[in-house]
């Protein structure tokens, strides 16, 4: 007996067996309540009937829901599916190089109308709608904490950059050529004009996260980003602080944020931490939102995000029947 092998058929089988196998997947086309433009989104449901959690997984800095296919993107999509929550992933607008994306407006509603369309069409728990991001997504998730707070019952963010003028100074100082995509979203450099540094508030999160301060809002960062990477550690430290300081807490020494940033006096042979599978360099509490610092560089780990996120469970007031 003789068999033909069909080498496509095979590469396409092998291929299938790698992918996420929720029950619908599909791109989520949401027309935006603010200017009626119709915004994608890339959304999975979760299986069977009962109401599941929402994860709404935010984009990286130079990618939209539909270029950010690299594993960063898929492994929030992998962490979604071992736990059988829908996972959305909102354009916001497409990369931060235009006046539309890099924290507008648009991009704020684009989130929050994708969420209200997943809601509406799908079996949500509104006591589980959690939301995440690395890099430009953890900018955009904690823009989006100070935002709308009340939208969210946990918020998981890393590695993001919480202060755009002192980000534009930095990329400039150390070539990275982000600050070129700052100049093209918001018109010009900090300190051009009045409008320009009002438009640079208004997108940098360090701003407007006193209004997060009751929001279970996880913040974490490697230690030799700023090094390797291109965010340094004292935006996700300088986060923290202005929540600290909103609830009356302590906060992170200057002294401590300039020794961590230089990586000065670290301890070595760090014992791995269950959650992070990394040593910890600093974790410090204030209310509900934590601050880490773990050994890594600019990266996110979605895992242990998700863990974090899931358990937290907000009280629904007026649950809908």
């Amino acid at each position: 007996m003789h068999y033909t092998l069909n080498v496509n058929k095979c590469i396409t089988f092998a291929l299938l067996l790698c992918l996420p196998t929720f029950a619908q997947v599909s791109n989520l086309d949401v027309k935006s309540t603010l200017d009626g433009t119709m915004q994608p989104n890339y959304f999975v449901a979760a299986e069977g009937d009962a109401p599941r959690p929402l994860l709404v997984s935010l984009h990286s800095w130079s990618n939209g829901f539909n270029t950010d296919t690299g594993d960063g993107m898929r492994s929030w999509e992998r962490a979604a599916k071992a736990r059988n929550w829908h996972l959305l992933q909102p354009h916001f607008r497409g990369p931060n190089k235009t006046p539309e994306g890099c924290g507008s407006e648009l991009a704020r509603q684009d989130i929050l109308d994708a969420v209200d369309a997943v809601v509406s069409q799908h079996k949500v728990d509104p006591s589980r709608i959690y939301l995440a991001g690395a890099s430009g997504g953890g900018h955009m998730a904690m823009v989006m904490a100070g935002h709308a707070p009340e939208r969210w019952t946990a918020v998981s963010a890393w590695v993001g950059i919480s202060d755009l003028a002192a980000w534009y100074r930095e990329c400039k100082e150390s070539d990275h050529r982000y600050w070129e995509h700052l100049d093209t979203a918001i018109g010009g450099a900090p300190g051009t004009s009045d409008e320009i540094d009002a438009a640079y508030t208004y997108r940098s999160p360090i701003h407007h996260l006193a209004k997060a301060k009751d929001v279970p809002l996880d913040i974490s960062v490697g230690i030799h980003d700023g090094h390797s990477g291109s965010v340094p550690i004292h935006h996700s430290l300088d986060a923290f602080n202005v929540i600290a300081k909103a609830r009356g807490d302590a906060e992170i020494s200057a002294v401590e944020i300039e020794r961590l940033s230089k990586r000065e006096g670290l301890k070595e042979n760090l014992p791995l931490d269950p959650a992070y599978g990394r040593g910890l360099h600093l974790q410090q509490q204030s209310g509900p939102c934590r601050i880490t610092v773990f050994e890594g560089g600019h990266e996110g780990l979605p895992e242990t995000a998700c863990v974090f996120l899931g358990t937290h469970i907000k009280q629904i007031e007026n649950p809908t029947e």
